[in-house]
C-alpha cells in the first residue's frame, strides 16, 4: 500500500476524495468545465486506487455540478493545452512503444475500479461523454438520473475509445450494439441505458442520492467476504468455461465455510 494521497495531489487532479463508514466517495471536481478529464486526473485516480483502505466496501464515483463528465478536455489535443501539466498532444512526439506505455498509465485510473475488494458505483447525471462514459463503464454498477446521456464520442474525433471502455460495453450490451454505439458516436438516453444494460436504474435527479443510499446499504449488509467472493465469481463468469467456473465456485465456497466456522468457534 502506498502512502496516503495528499491534498495537493487531489487538487492538481481536480478530485475530491473522502472515506466514511466503509464507503469511499470520489468526486470529479471541475464543474466549470463540466468535469472535463485530463491525464493529471487519470493519474490521480490511479493513485487513489493504490492507497484505498482495505476496509472500503463501496466506492462511489460522481461529478460535481451539472454533469458527470464531458469527457476529455479538448484543449489537451493541442500542444500546451489542458491543465498545463500534461497534454495528450505530447503523445504525438513519442514512439509507438512510449505512446502505449503512457496510455497504459492513464488506463490505471480506470481499471482499479473493477477490484473485487469492493463494489464500485458510478452516479451519473447530465452527460457522460467519451472518457466520462468509459469511467462510468469501469464501475460495477451505474445509477443514472433520468436526465443523463451517454456518448462514446471518440469516433467523431477520429479516435478510438482507449480508456478500457470497450470490454465492459460489449459485456453489457453485446458486440453489435456496442459497435453501433461506438462507431456512430450517438447519444444513449438514461431510459435506453437501463433497457440495454449499461445502467442499473434511472430515477429523477432529486432522488439520485436516496437511491444511492439504498443501494449502498444493500451492498454493505452482507458479510464483506461473501460480497468480495461473489464479485470475483461474477466478474470472471463470462470468460471461463463451465468446468473452470464450477471449480472457482467450489473453491470460493470452501473459503466461506472456513470463515463462517471460525466465526462460530469464537
Amino acid at each position: 500500500m502506498t502512502s496516503t494521497i495528499t491534498a495537493d495531489q487531489l487538487a492538481a487532479g481536480r478530485l475530491r476524495y473522502e472515506v466514511e463508514g466503509g464507503v469511499a466517495t470520489i468526486t470529479l471536481d471541475k464543474p466549470e468545465a463540466r468535469n472535463a478529464q485530463t491525464p493529471t486526473m487519470w493519474r490521480t485516480l490511479a493513485a487513489v486506487g493504490e492507497q484505498l483502505p482495505d476496509d472500503v466496501r463501496v466506492v462511489v464515483l460522481r461529478g460535481a455540478g451539472a454533469t458527470f463528465s464531458a469527457g476529455l478536455d479538448r484543449t489537451l489535443l493541442t500542444p500546451g493545452g489542458g491543465d498545463g501539466q500534461e497534454s495528450v498532444a505530447d503523445l504525438l512526439a513519442q514512439s509507438d512503444d512510449d505512446v502505449s506505455a503512457t496510455i497504459d498509465a492513464y488506463q490505471q485510473g480506470f481499471t482499479w475500479l473493477r477490484d473485487p475488494r469492493f463494489v464500485s458505483i458510478a452516479v451519473v447525471h447530465g452527460y457522460a461523454i467519451g472518457a466520462g462514459f468509459q469511467l462510468a463503464l469501469s464501475c460495477d454498477l451505474t445509477l443514472v438520473a433520468d436526465d443523463a446521456y451517454f456518448c462514446m464520442k471518440e469516433a467523431a474525433l477520429g479516435l478510438v475509445p482507449d480508456l478500457t471502455g470497450t470490454r465492459p460495453l460489449v459485456d453489457a450490451v453485446g458486440y453489435s450494439r456496442a459497435l453501433e454505439i461506438c462507431a456512430s458516436a450517438r447519444t444513449v438516453s438514461a431510459e435506453e441505458a437501463v433497457r440495454i444494460g449499461i445502467a442499473l436504474d434511472s430515477v429523477p435527479a432529486d432522488r439520485l442520492d436516496s437511491r444511492l443510499a439504498e443501494l449502498v446499504a444493500s451492498l454493505t449488509a452482507p458479510m464483506v467476504g461473501a460480497v468480495r467472493e461473489t464479485k470475483a465469481l461474477v466478474l470472471g463468469a463470462a470468460h471461463h468455461d463451465l468446468d473452470t467456473q464450477r471449480r472457482l465456485e467450489r473453491e470460493a465456497q470452501a473459503r466461506r465455510f472456513r470463515e463462517l466456522a471460525a466465526l462460530l468457534a469464537t
